[in-house]
């Protein structure tokens, strides 16, 4: 059994379709700051968890189509998100079929479950953005907020491709780090 929790997400999401350990790392790694995505965007705590496991959900199912030096993890998770939530404004509910073609049950929360994660809900996106490095913030903003095409963000940046695409990850990875820290 490897040892999934020193990869990047970018190697455990090229090995989730394979070995569900690594899936498993790259959820611990996300599922807060979804869940405080969803939070944020949606007022109610216990809808941002069905929303977070929908996307989750939905990521297992289509792990094995994902490339390689396409989007970061991070950036393909949340355009999953942002799908999910569309879609569920659009229908007014959650659509759990990708849970449900998985055998996943239904997330039960308790009180302290729901506190949590308004907790996370109260943390700012602005503030988190923020608190990046101006280069990382613009080029997560661009790419994750924006959607734009790595490509269109070099153009308007001035740089590579490449280099967007590592500013991207490390801004998300340190995002992701203040919700690890911020959050009980």
């Amino acid at each position: 059994m490897r040892n999934w929790d020193s990869q990047s997400d970018e190697q455990l999401l090229a090995a989730a379709a394979e070995d569900a350990a690594a899936f498993a790392v790259l959820y611990r790694r996300w599922e807060r700051p979804m869940l405080g995505y969803f939070r944020r965007r949606t007022g109610d705590a216990e809808l941002a968890a069905d929303l977070t496991a929908e996307v989750f959900a939905a990521a297992l199912s289509a792990c094995g189509r994902w490339r390689p030096g396409g989007a970061p993890a991070g950036a393909w998770l949340f355009t999953i998100a942002h799908r999910t939530l569309g879609k569920s404004r659009r229908r007014g509910a959650v659509e759990d079929r990708a849970r449900r073609r998985l055998a996943m049950a239904p997330i039960e929360l308790e009180d302290d479950d729901l506190r949590q994660i308004d907790r996370l809900g109260d943390m700012s996106l602005v503030e988190l953005l923020n608190a990046l490095p101006d280069d990382q913030r613009n080029a997560v903003r661009a790419r994750v907020l924006d959607e734009q095409p790595y490509d269109e963000i070099a153009d308007e940046l001035r740089c590579s491709s490449a280099v967007v695409r590592k500013r991207v990850s490390r801004g998300l990875a340190r995002i992701r780090e203040q919700i690890g820290e911020e959050a009980p």
